[in-house]
């Protein structure tokens, strides 16, 4: 994988082209990053550029009988560890190699979900064990086959328990011309005794410009779509290509108007709309739930007088002015968020669609027509 192949970071690429033109490559790093930042492609392209025959100022050659390896991630010198089910067929990562590949040459922006779903995970947890560990120390304790560096990249340190101590003295005095990158999500997951031996490189959320222009550019989205997905993926690549092929693309109107009916006491017009959202399907639910807690959030910022902070696209700006002007006070916003957050939860454990919409649109009544919160919110409406 090539810098040029990864969505944004330009900043984040110059530092880590920099590092090697400097000889000054630290030999264990951590890349860490919110999910579809692109961590894992960097820390792929990284290596890549390290070992290239011919680099360029600006990216690996690509040609090279190192970057064609690398490109389909055969290189006898550039090995992977990441979480995995363990069974009698499944001992180390080694063992659904096959199956990483597979899905790095599908698309290299992934989760923990799209990779549990390529495999047979039944209701088992993932985890990085003991049998992972010691096979790592005996790769890495062999002579670079090709390269002049060998390279472990480690994906999701967090499923390291502590069976992670065995690989502390090869981090901490690795085996010549060896790298470590390990690349993360949640640091404070993280055993201290492995951050502590790393140098962390804090990889930023992707804008929502480079995701709009990424939506546009490759999905054929239109500006108002790809501004609406980017808004509700915030800088979350890997979200924002699922939400092309499963979010219902009238959210923002649906929402504003849900709200209304809510404040006119719409009830009739309720019961139908609750009935055309039951048959958007489960993820599409989840999405419009999605959204509307961001709205929200951003509604709540306007009534703060918080205006600069406020990241809604325009065409969604103007009713969420004309909503936390004329209906929208902030006890009501955060009591209408908890009760979106309470239906999402239910959403996803299959809770009956009709009935549920249909209890959240009779608490959006109760909260923005007669200004009654639910129990347990402790808010005063003045």
């Amino acid at each position: 994988m090539q810098f040029k192949q990864i969505i944004g970071q330009e900043q984040i690429k110059h530092q880590l082209i920099q590092t090697v033109a400097e000889n000054r490559v630290s030999h264990a790093q951590l890349f860490l990053s919110c999910d579809g930042s692109g961590a894992l492609p960097l820390a792929i392209a990284y290596a890549q550029y390290l070992n290239c025959l011919d680099k360029k100022a600006d990216d690996s050659c690509g040609v090279c009988s190192s970057c064609r390896k690398y490109e389909r991630y055969i290189h006898p010198d550039l090995h992977f560890s990441y979480p995995f089910f363990a069974s009698k067929d499944v001992k180390t990562a080694v063992d659904v190699l096959d199956d990483w590949r597979r899905m790095l040459l599908e698309d290299a922006y992934f989760d923990m979900d799209i990779w549990r779903s390529k495999l047979s995970a039944e209701n088992k947890q993932a985890n990085i064990n003991i049998a992972e560990c010691h096979d790592i120390i005996k790769k890495l304790s062999y002579k670079a086959f090709e390269a002049e560096t060998k390279v472990l990249i480690m994906w999701l340190p967090e499923y390291l328990d502590k069976e992670g101590n065995a690989l502390l003295k090869i981090i901490e005095e690795p085996p010549a011309n060896t790298l470590f990158l390990l690349v993360a999500n949640n640091q404070e997951q993280i055993l201290s005794t492995l951050l502590s031996r790393t140098q962390i490189v804090k990889i930023p959320k992707l804008p929502h410009a480079v995701v709009e222009t990424y939506l546009m550019e490759t999905q054929g989205l239109s500006e108002n779509q790809a501004t609406e997905y980017s808004f509700l993926a915030d800088g979350n690549l890997i979200e924002a290509k699922q939400l092309v092929v499963t979010t219902h693309n009238e959210n923002a109107d649906s929402f504003a108007e849900w709200l209304r009916m809510g404040y006119g006491n719409r009830v009739l017009d309720m019961t139908v709309f609750v009935e055309q959202l039951a048959g958007w399907g489960r993820e599409n639910q989840k999405n419009f739930l999605k959204y509307g807690i961001s709205f929200l959030r951003e509604c709540a910022l306007l009534i703060s007088g918080a205006d600069e902070l406020v990241k809604l696209p325009l065409n969604a700006l103007d009713t969420a002015k004309k909503l936390s002007t004329h209906v929208l006070t902030l006890p009501m916003a955060e009591a209408i968020i908890s009760e979106l957050e309470k239906a999402h939860y239910h959403v996803e454990r299959n809770a009956n669609p009709k009935i549920l919409f249909l209890d959240v649109s009779l608490q959006l009544v109760k909260i923005i027509k007669f200004k009654t919160f639910p129990k347990g919110t402790q808010h005063i409406y003045n």
